[in-house]
């Protein structure tokens, strides 16, 4: 990083400010990411009383609740930051963010609270959300407001970074945790330990964020009385910066949130749920794909300094348009070749009357899915096979059809819970010996993942994402006065990632069960992102290089 390190005035150096407000940062997202990467042991903890599939949507959910609620924190913590200071409000979220991971760690589990136990966990993602919905902001205008406007891109950059530290260092605690422990006392208890690690990791960021000075871009506003009484007011209720606000959330966001977390966690979904590969492998690489590209969030900011952020970041989009279908699909090629191999020589269909099906998504564990469609469905979601819906006659017994083989269903509307649960493992049993004898496995096998072109199919994704990523704190910044800056860019930021990108896993997983089809749910990934492109070629206007004491002025 080449900065001017030379302290002005007492004040601490460039290096200094951009260190200290990532590592802040990188230890948030940390706190973040360990929910994310252990999801599954989450949810045989606290939804033991539903089924596999149910129980794993709905610590989905729960992760998506940590990003619903961030527009909130970016709301009152970015009225707190321009009407109080940057400093002063990315010490309280940073502090909220650690006791509430601290917290997750200590919950009891179902077994131990019952009902409580997924109440108190859902609260604590709520918790670690509204604090995370202030700090990207804060330290994003923080690093931008002390740099000069030839390096705002580059500088910047290092905050975008911070996501793939804090993914680094969930995954490397957990890894290590588990290779430790071994996986049995892992998976029963050592899940809590990188929670703990909070506590430590709190400490030393509350000590270097201590040590930072207010921004001068504040300092002065400050200075000429320039603070907002009604940042609210100014920021979303007057059209000159309301319009940005609006580019903003549709033109960079929509992308943000679409393309970085379809990256990072659809692909981790699809990996350990649809494509059967072992958690273990999955975690080293998604960790392998994180560490290859942290470089690229720099790259892509001391780009934009060269050449712009429009052009950039609308180059992320539109890769990511053109790779999301063809690149999932070798996915499936490489890290299961025995389940591509069996879609293409036995493809799996369900003949079935049309008013007789459900949705295979069921939030609240309550669906019955009786009907001899639903049976046979379920079986299929369940198993990650993706199928083809066919219409039957009213009253048909629905049949699955493997190939040239068909295996029929069974009626399990009218029966009691006893009789129903006996149908639906009838059926199951039927339906895997048929998928198995056509080729379908079970799980991947190891010796045929491709782990090289994993890797690499993995790392267009990649580009993709921080090409969006990398010079997008800069453009945000670029957009609004010092005066509501804080407000204007948290809010729009904090919907594209925690409604678009938070709610993805959970809305695709939704799709793919409504459809059938495996690789439907990338239609949630390709609309955001193709909406973002239109609205970003059309209406983003380009911010490199722009003075952010006179924008507004």
């Amino acid at each position: 990083m080449t900065t001017d390190t030379q302290p002005k005035d007492g004040e601490p150096s460039l290096r200094t400010v951009v260190a200290a407000s990532a590592a802040g940062t990188a230890f948030e997202w940390y706190d973040f990411f360990i929910f994310g990467s252990l999801t599954t042991i989450i949810a045989r903890h606290f939804y033991a009383d539903v089924g596999e599939a149910t129980a794993y949507i709905l610590a989905l959910l729960t992760f998506g609740v940590g990003f619903v609620v961030r527009p909130l924190g970016a709301l009152a913590f970015g009225w707190f930051g321009d009407k109080t200071g940057r400093k002063t409000t990315f010490l309280v979220t940073i502090t909220l963010m650690g006791v509430a991971t601290v917290a997750i760690g200590l919950l009891p589990d179902y077994s131990q609270a019952g009902i409580i136990a997924p109440i108190l966990l859902i609260f604590m993602r709520i918790v670690q959300g509204f604090a995370l919905g202030g700090e990207y902001g804060g330290a994003a205008i923080y690093v931008a407001e002390h740099a000069p406007a030839e390096k705002r891109g580059l500088l910047t950059s290092y905050i975008n970074t911070t996501a793939a530290l804090g993914l680094i260092g969930a995954l490397v605690v957990i890894l290590t945790t588990r290779m430790i422990m071994g996986v049995e006392a892992f998976d029963a208890w050592g899940w809590r330990i990188p929670f703990w690690l909070s506590a430590a990791l709190l400490a030393v960021s509350l000590w270097i964020r201590v040590r930072l000075h207010e921004s001068p871009a504040f300092v002065k506003m400050a200075a000429e009385s320039k603070v907002r009484q009604a940042p609210f007011k100014e920021s979303f209720l007057t059209w000159k910066n309301g319009k940005f606000v609006l580019i903003a959330l549709v033109g960079i966001m929509f992308a943000q949130g679409a393309v970085w977390y379809a990256g990072y966690f659809y692909t981790r979904f699809f990996m350990e749920r649809v494509l059967k590969v072992e958690i273990a492998t999955v975690d080293m690489l998604i960790l392998a794909i994180t560490v290859a590209s942290a470089f690229l969030y720099v790259f892509f900011g001391w780009l934009s300094d060269r050449v712009g952020r429009k052009p950039v970041m609308i180059g992320g989009m539109i890769l990511a348009l053109v790779a999301f279908f063809p690149g999932f699909h070798a996915l499936t090629a490489a890290a299961n070749p025995a389940l591509a191999e069996a879609q293409a020589s036995s493809p799996v269909s369900v003949v079935a009357d049309p008013a007789t099906c459900a949705v295979q998504f069921d939030p609240v564990g309550k669906a019955a899915f009786a009907s001899s469609c639903d049976l046979a469905k379920n079986v299929l979601s369940n198993a990650g096979v993706s199928y083809d819906n066919v219409a039957a006659p009213a009253g048909s017994l629905a049949i699955v059809r493997i190939g040239g083989v068909e295996v029929a269903s069974v009626e399990g509307v009218g029966l009691d819970a006893a009789g129903l649960k006996a149908a639906r493992g009838d059926v199951e049993a039927r339906v895997k010996s048929a998928l198995t004898t056509a080729g379908y496995p079970a799980s991947a096998d190891p010796d045929r993942i491709n782990m090289v072109a994993v890797f690499l199919i993995l790392m267009i994704f990649m580009v993709a994402a921080t090409a969006v990523y990398g010079p997008q704190a800069a453009a945000l910044v670029e957009l609004f006065p010092t005066r509501v800056r804080y407000t204007a860019m948290s809010l729009p930021y904090n919907i594209g990632t925690g409604w678009v990108g938070g709610l993805l896993p959970a809305a695709s997983f939704a799709l793919v069960a409504w459809s059938g089809n495996i690789y439907f749910g990338l239609w949630y990934s390709v609309g955001f992102t193709a909406v973002a492109a239109v609205v970003a070629i059309l209406f983003l206007p380009e911010t490199k290089g722009r003075d952010l004491h006179t924008i507004g002025e």
